[in-house]
């Protein structure tokens, strides 16, 4: 597996590459120290995880991740030193497979790679347990199943692979079904959990344990 670690602070590379190098028998590191030196390597396509500064020199933030969208297929999990929920969340929309501050422990970093690995979606422990205080929702209020007890075992099953960062016609594929039977099952799926749209309905799949979660070290 191919790990792409783009970060301007060399020594924060080492120290990632060096945290990382342990988690898997066979991961090759590749690394570099801005955007336009990220897309000028050779099989982009073969880079499974990309590790992304969000605050890189010529490119930042949103604008970072979509240049990195646009020239490698691998999942993108963002670092930074911010924790805003709510940049948290837009980052989740714009397509990252996770967002980890860079104050994370040692332990946090490492499950978090893991739960990307395994197809989930990574959310800091803040943003979930501070979700329904955004006052979008009040799912979170609900019993688990009480909210389960809503969905088909299909609508479940599209639900879950929603929310492991995969697209409808991904989700369609793997299930056997029609991309429009998926987007019905989405919007049944919306309706049970109170929400409007893909995003949240991540957010809250994640905090109802419905993806592979992990205990953060302390």
């Amino acid at each position: 597996m191919r790990v792409l670690l783009v970060d301007d602070h060399q020594l924060f590379r080492s120290g990632l590459r060096l945290l990382l190098s342990g988690l898997y028998a066979g991961l090759v590191f590749e690394e570099a120290g801005s955007c336009e030196q990220a897309i000028k390597l050779e099989d982009k396509d073969k880079v499974d995880i990309i590790l992304l500064d969000f605050n890189l020199p010529g490119a930042q933030k949103f604008e970072a991740l979509s240049i990195m969208k646009s020239h490698f297929s691998g999942s993108i999990i963002v670092l930074s030193g911010e924790q805003d929920p709510r940049l948290i969340r837009e980052t989740i929309s714009q397509g990252a497979a996770g967002f980890i501050p860079k104050s994370s422990s040692p332990e946090v970093m490492v499950a978090a790679l893991q739960l990307v690995m395994a197809n989930g979606i990574y959310l800091p422990p803040n943003v979930l347990s501070g979700y329904a205080e955004l006052g979008e929702t009040d799912t979170e209020a609900s019993p688990k199943q009480d909210i389960l007890q809503q969905l088909s075992e299909r609508q479940l099953d599209v639900l879950i692979k929603v929310a492991q960062g995969k697209s409808n016609k991904v989700v369609a594929n793997e299930l056997h079904i029609a991309e429009g039977t998926v987007k019905a099952h989405l919007s049944a799926c919306y309706r049970a959990l109170n929400v409007d749209n893909r995003t949240e309905a991540v957010y809250i799949t994640a905090s109802l344990g419905l993806v592979p979660e992990f205990e953060a070290k302390t």
